[in-house]
Formats: C-alpha cells, sequence, structure tokens
C-alpha cells in the first residue's frame, strides 16, 4: 500500500538533523492546528525523545499550540510507567513534562495492565481508546485506507531495520486486521511490547524516520538502494510525505 516515494536528506551532524525535525514537526503542528484545530502525532522511543529537545528552545517553546497535541505511541514496551525500559517515561521525562500538553491529550499504555505485564490486554485496550477518539472525531479515518489517520509520526529504526516493534522475521508485519497488537518474543529486550500495525503507521498523513549512527547504516542501503523488503523500515510510506532523516553516519554506505 505504497503511497508515497521516500524522500531522503543527509544532515552533516545529529544537531543539524534534530533541528530540522524540530522545525518539521512545528511547522506541520501549525499546519493543522489551523486546518482542524488539533495536531496528533505518533512519538517512538529511544533517541527520538532527545532530538525533539530542539522543540523546548526558541522559537519553538512559545510558537507552538501546545494545548492542541494529542501525543500517542507508535510501540510501547509491556513495563510499568515508571521502568528505565518505559517510551512513556523516557517521553514524559524528556519531553512531555516540559511543556503544556494537557495530560487528558497523551495516550500512554494502561498503566495496571503494563505494570502486570499482559501485552494481548495492552494492546487491546490501546486499540479501544484509538476507536473511542475516532467516534470523538479526534483522529480521522484515511477514506483511502480505512485506518486511523494521524497527522504525522516521528519513526525510527534500528541496525536490524525494524521499526516500531515490527521485527524482522515476526508475524506482527503482517498484521491488517488489527490497529494495535502485540509481540511476546522481541528480539530487541524486552521481550513483550504493544505496537502499532503497519496499515495504521502508513495511513499517517505524514511519516518522518528519524536515524542517526553508523551501527543503522547497513539497513539503510539495503533500504535505499537495494529496496529490502524483508526489513520491515523499507514498508514505511504516508498518504502526503515519508521523509527519511538521515545523519552523515547512517547515509555513509550510501
Amino acid at each position: 500500500m505504497t503511497t508515497t516515494e521516500r524522500k531522503k536528506i543527509v544532515f552533516p551532524s545529529k544537531n543539524e538533523l534534530s533541528e530540522a525535525m524540530a522545525e518539521y514537526t512545528a511547522n506541520l503542528s501549525a499546519k493543522f492546528c489551523a486546518e482542524k484545530g488539533l495536531f496528533t502525532v505518533v512519538l517512538s522511543g529511544c533517541d527520538l525523545i532527545s532530538w525533539l529537545g530542539k522543540l523546548l528552545q526558541p522559537p519553538y517553546l512559545k510558537s507552538i499550540e501546545w494545548s492542541k497535541w494529542h501525543v500517542f505511541w507508535v510501540d510501547e514496551r509491556v513495563c510499568s510507567w515508571d521502568d528505565p525500559n518505559s517510551n512513556y517515561k523516557l517521553a514524559t521525562d524528556g519531553f512531555l513534562s516540559k511543556v503544556p500538553i494537557l495530560n487528558k491529550n497523551i495516550y500512554a499504555i494502561d498503566k495496571h495492565y503494563a505494570a502486570d505485564g499482559h501485552a494481548e490486554h495492552c494492546a487491546a485496550l490501546y486499540e479501544e481508546c484509538l476507536r473511542n477518539l475516532v467516534k470523538e472525531n479526534i483522529i480521522p479515518i484515511c477514506p483511502k485506507t480505512g485506518y486511523p489517520q494521524f497527522d504525522l509520526q516521528l519513526q525510527g529504526m534500528g541496525p536490524d531495520g525494524h521499526m516500531a516493534s515490527l521485527f524482522p522475521g515476526h508475524p506482527q508485519i503482517n498484521e491488517k486486521k488489527k490497529w494495535v497488537t502485540h509481540i511476546t518474543d522481541s528480539p530487541k529486550p524486552p521481550p513483550k511490547r504493544i505496537t502499532m500495525t503497519l496499515p495504521v503507521i502508513n495511513s499517517s498523513s505524514y511519516n518522518l524516520m528519524a536515524i542517526c549512527n553508523k551501527e543503522q547504516a547497513h539497513a539503510v542501503a539495503e533500504i535505499m538502494k537495494h529496496n529490502n523488503m524483508s526489513l520491515p523500515s523499507a514498508h514505511l510510506s504516508a498518504q502526503v510525505e515519508t521523509v527519511w532523516y538521515l545523519d552523515q553516519a547512517a547515509a555513509s554506505m550510501l
């Protein structure tokens, strides 16, 4: 269901990449807040949150309409909210606690089932949350795909070519009925996770894949030069624009 060509931009360093990602996010926030009065943004984990730190600086901190943001996670580790593995904790400590986004507009994994390690329940409840927000007209249904359409998803990729918690050789990449699914044998610890499915990811209006470091260079080359579709990140698309932001190290094998 590829709908847009990959755009690729290579930056001299992580700093320039993070500055560009902040500008991209801020511009889309302004666009969607003006057009429909809110902005739905989906986060991932790892380094992405530290790169988003540029939004905490001028000119963005005071110009962004934070109260209109609705924040989601493309995937999450099934653990307690205060576990160092938690993407929610990472985002809260490094970003969300420093901007005036309304607590009711931050959609985290279910606190109790996550702490108890119930991955399947967590996935079902997260999907139920999304379906309720569709009914409330917070998230539209994409007319082309029939899946929820977020405004922007910010993605990262592992050295093995995985994105979200869609891993090479695992069946979750093929899930088409569910909006959110779970995995209990993730090759990257912790093993229990939930993840948005590929049709939901690709129904997003904009998808930005941000990658720094040489560790990912081989997977980047496999996707960009050889279109290796065994790597989940090769399937990334969007309804309006799919853009890959790479630093020099990540692009070193292109």
